[in-house]
């Protein structure tokens, strides 16, 4: 069992390392496309992920097109803080892609309006907040993936 987290446009290095660590632990493949507010080799991305990094099945992308044209026959979900609808009635499946937007305005317009269908949001109970931070986020939605997939036992 395993997911794809996608991160476009990261900006952030130490979301990115805690990311990737986030992606390790979970037995998930993490996806980063270009381009990055940060270099891979900075050391703050390498300080969030410790010594995990290594380790971590990454894949890289040089722009939004390449990434959607090497996936295009994958399953994705993506997710805005101006979804209609909520992560946890997300249908999970295995290997699922969970594309996420960079942290200073999330997914373009283009990518949200081509995906409506398939665009959910995590709540937000208060008005003094936009949104949470992206490794917070991924976290949330890559745990609930798992525990609804997970078998019972």
């Amino acid at each position: 069992m395993g997911y794809n987290i996608v991160l476009i446009e990261p900006e952030i290095p130490m979301n990115t390392g805690n990311i990737g660590r986030l992606s390790l632990a979970s037995g998930s493949t993490l996806h980063l496309v270009k381009p990055f507010g940060f270099e891979l080799d900075d050391k703050r991305v390498k300080r969030a992920g410790l010594d995990y990094w290594q380790h971590i099945n990454l894949k890289t992308y040089e722009n939004v097109e390449e990434f959607f044209e090497l996936n295009k026959d994958k399953k994705m979900v993506f997710f805005s803080s101006h979804g209609n609808k909520e992560y946890y009635d997300i249908e999970f499946t295995d290997e699922m892609f969970l594309v996420f937007g960079k942290e200073s305005v999330g997914l373009s317009s283009e990518i949200t309006e081509a995906n409506s269908e398939r665009l959910y949001k995590i709540p937000i109970f208060s008005e003094h907040i936009r949104s949470l931070n992206l490794a917070n986020a991924v976290s949330v939605v890559v745990y609930e993936g798992i525990r609804k997939l997970r078998p019972k036992s």
